[in-house]
């Protein structure tokens, strides 16, 4: 326990081990995702998924805190979980390599809390979806592309979000399959583009990611 001291200082003995004893699966481990992963590694969660079916490229390295050049073209997946063993060889990860759809073979029941860091918005209605059926906490990350303010970000319900392109389409999506609420994380800032490939930044992507993660374990230790 020596390793997270200073956060058992913060919480005490017997929050601490109700993160511990926790379980988390986060989906898309790249940008916001792999900050995710980061935080709840650090705070000593006890078992982690990781899902994503990329491999690390080039273009990561100026966001994604598993990019670095000797990583290139690996899976991330076993980059990530490698980097969390690294912090602390007892957690439990769990890896799937896979796109996330309605065809994976998925059993999200096995956890406490889901993480959504996925790019695309029809997986990311069909995780919301199926998290809520199964009465399982889920926070979502909205888009954290072409922005610039860190100091933006708000944590709400999906329903009372604006001015975010992404928030907007699932919003109507989530609503037509009687999805009663989704936590997510957004930015009020106005887009700076809004032309393709998606622009990014990394304080605003790592401050998103560690937003999320403060949120679930926040949740987690006042269960």
């Amino acid at each position: 326990m020596d390793r997270y001291v200073r956060e058992i200082l913060l919480f005490g003995e017997e929050k601490f081990n109700r993160i511990n004893q926790s379980k988390v699966i986060v989906f898309g481990c790249g940008g916001v995702g792999g900050y995710v992963v980061e935080a709840l590694a650090r705070c000593g969660v006890g078992t982690i998924g990781v899902v994503d079916y990329d491999v690390v490229e080039i273009s990561n390295i100026n966001r994604q805190i598993i990019a670095l050049e000797n990583n290139v073209s690996r899976k991330k997946v076993d980059v990530i979980k490698e980097r969390i063993n690294a912090i602390n060889s007892k957690i439990v990860v769990k890896t799937y390599d896979m796109f996330f759809d309605e065809n994976s073979q998925i059993d999200i029941s096995q956890y406490d809390y889901v993480v959504d860091a996925i790019d695309s918005v029809k997986s990311k209605v069909y995780l919301a979806e199926t998290a809520s059926k199964k009465g399982i906490k889920i926070i979502s990350a909205m888009s954290a592309g072409n922005k610039v303010d860190a100091t933006a970000f708000c944590v709400e319900d999906i329903y009372k979000t604006t001015d975010c392109p992404i928030a907007k389409i699932m919003r109507k999506e989530l609503k037509k399959l009687d999805v009663p609420s989704l936590k997510v994380v957004y930015s009020k800032e106005k887009l700076l583009r809004n032309e393709k490939p998606v622009a990014s930044f990394c304080p605003v992507v790592g401050c998103m990611g560690f937003i999320i993660a403060g949120e679930v374990i926040k949740e987690i230790i006042n269960e």
